[in-house]
C-alpha cells in the first residue's frame, strides 16, 4: 500500500505541475487531478503486472494521465505574445501578460475543435491569427 501511495503522489505531482504551467484554468480542480493520478497509477501497475517494462509502463501511465492536456490555450497564447508582442513589453511581463490574456481569447478558443494534436492541423494557423487580431485590438483599447 505504501508503494501504491508514493506511485499516487508521483502521478499527481506530475500532473499538478503541468496543470500549473499550461492548464491554470484546471490546477484547482481536486477531482480531476485526484481520478487521474489514481487512473494512472492503475495503468502503470496493470502494465507492470503484464510484465512490460520500466519503460512501457511510465508511457502506459503517461498516456491516461496526460489525455487531452497535450494542446494548451495558455501556452498559445504565451507563444503568440512571445513571438507578436516582446517588442513592447519586458520579458518578465510576458507570461503574466498571457494569462491576462486567457479570459479575453477564450471566445475565439470556442470557435475551434480543439484536440491533442490541434497544433499540427491547418486551423492552427487561424486560430493563431485570430488571437493575435484579438490580442492586438485589447491592447489598443486598454494599452498594457
Amino acid at each position: 500500500m505504501n508503494t501504491q501511495q508514493k506511485e499516487l503522489s508521483y502521478f499527481k505531482l506530475r500532473l499538478q505541475e503541468l496543470l500549473n504551467s499550461s492548464f491554470p484554468e484546471k490546477r484547482r480542480d481536486i477531482a480531476f487531478v485526484s481520478q487521474r493520478s489514481e487512473l494512472a497509477a492503475n495503468a502503470y501497475e496493470l502494465a507492470f503486472r503484464a510484465g512490460s517494462s520500466i519503460g512501457a509502463c511510465e508511457y502506459e501511465a503517461d498516456k491516461v494521465l496526460f489525455e487531452g492536456l497535450h494542446f494548451s490555450r495558455l501556452d498559445t497564447i504565451f507563444k503568440i505574445v512571445c513571438r507578436e508582442f516582446d517588442t513592447i513589453m519586458m520579458d518578465e511581463e510576458l507570461r503574466p501578460f498571457a494569462l491576462k490574456m486567457m479570459a479575453v481569447c477564450e471566445p475565439v478558443f470556442e470557435h475551434y475543435g480543439i484536440t491533442d494534436d490541434f497544433e499540427d492541423s491547418p486551423e492552427y494557423d487561424l486560430l493563431y491569427t485570430e488571437l493575435t487580431g484579438t490580442i492586438a485590438i485589447w491592447i489598443e483599447e486598454h494599452g498594457l
